[in-house]
């Protein structure tokens, strides 16, 4: 049995360790255009210089798993078309290539790691006075305005968006955007444009499908997400499962909350499949949301089952004691394939 799994972000690296401890006789190859895992809940830290967001990824994976290193160019049935115009062949295939990372030109995507890896080598060479603008008031960019602001005080930092912190209760809103003010960001509300002048412009605005789904003929939604039904599994080849950014699963936001239940969920389901069981309904519940505002601060946002916030928060030191070993635990979790997760609401 040739089962393989395209890409090695947290919802691939889960499945495919999951998989090779249920399947001790298949033959599990994960594909992946980079040979490092990367921890996208990090990337800012990378950016900022306060810390690092990659690790090998054989490291990561089991033992039992085959790395290839190469980008995928077509998903066919039963066969993958690289880059390279190689082709491997796949019985059973975990489809987890996450989303793209564009950004406009002159911009770099917090999202990305080549981009994080730009981004912070500009900015080490920024003088002091330079203006770094980060584009999006989603966590993605309050985390990396505060990151900036902490590292390099002696930089101008602004952030930009027509909303900030959306996705939090109102107090916890005002509590994120008092601590930027208080690091000395400039926090400005409306629409950026590309004329506006900064030294080092950071894109963190949520990334797209990257188009490999519609380009392989898959069934995806109007984002080019694969469409799955109620088990993970494409609606268009019953022999894929699609999990992650790259996987129109409802209800789920883009983050490694949902990723990484998502690829254990397709990892048993597959096992199921298998061995002729009935696959289970993939079920999960948010828990709330967690935003780190440099090392020693940040937000911890409680939330309904539904992810809609709840009026429980806190701050300060213990909110950024806590994201740590969120971003711990969920390393932990795509290492061992071992994942926690609360069925959905009714």
């Amino acid at each position: 049995m040739k089962i393989v799994v395209a890409g090695a972000g947290y919802a691939g690296t889960v499945a495919a360790n999951r998989l090779a401890r249920k399947l001790t006789d298949a033959q599990i190859t994960v594909v992946n255009p980079s040979s490092e895992f990367v921890e996208r809940v990090r990337l800012h830290e990378l950016i900022a210089g306060s810390g690092t967001a990659t690790r090998s990824l054989r490291e990561v994976l089991d033992d039992r798993i085959e790395l290839r290193i190469a980008a995928i160019e077509k998903v066919g049935d039963g066969v993958l078309t690289m880059a390279d115009a190689q082709s491997l062949e796949y019985d059973k295939l975990v489809y987890a290539v996450g989303s793209s990372n564009h950004a406009p030109e002159g911009t770099y995507a917090v999202g990305g790691l080549d981009a994080a890896r730009a981004a912070h080598a500009k900015l080490v060479e920024l003088d002091a006075g330079s203006t770094v603008t980060v584009v999006g008031g989603g966590l993605t960019g309050l985390e990396a305005a505060s990151e900036v602001a902490t590292e390099r005080p002696d930089l101008t930092v602004r952030i930009v968006s027509d909303e900030f912190g959306a996705s939090l209760s109102s107090r916890a809103r005002r509590r994120v955007l008092d601590v930027l003010r208080d690091l000395g960001v400039d926090v400005v509300t409306g629409e950026w444009t590309p004329e506006e002048p900064a030294a080092l412009t950071l894109w963190a605005v949520a990334g797209q499908a990257d188009g490999l789904a519609a380009r392989s003929g898959l069934a995806t939604d109007a984002a080019g997400r694969v469409a799955v039904d109620a088990c993970l599994r494409s609606t268009s080849n019953p022999n894929v499962y699609a999990v992650g950014d790259s996987a129109a699963v409802p209800g789920a936001r883009l983050s490694c909350q949902a990723a990484l239940p998502q690829g254990a969920a397709a990892a048993d389901n597959l096992v199921r499949d298998l061995t002729g069981r009935t696959g289970k309904p993939f079920s999960m519940s948010f828990v709330g949301q967690n935003v780190s505002l440099g090392r020693s601060n940040g937000v911890i946002q409680s939330a309904h089952r539904n992810d809609v916030p709840t009026r429980i928060w806190f701050g300060g030191r213990p909110a950024a004691y806590f994201k740590e070993r969120v971003c711990r635990g969920a390393l932990w979790s795509a290492r061992t394939g071992r994942v926690a997760s609360f069925p959905g609401p009714k």
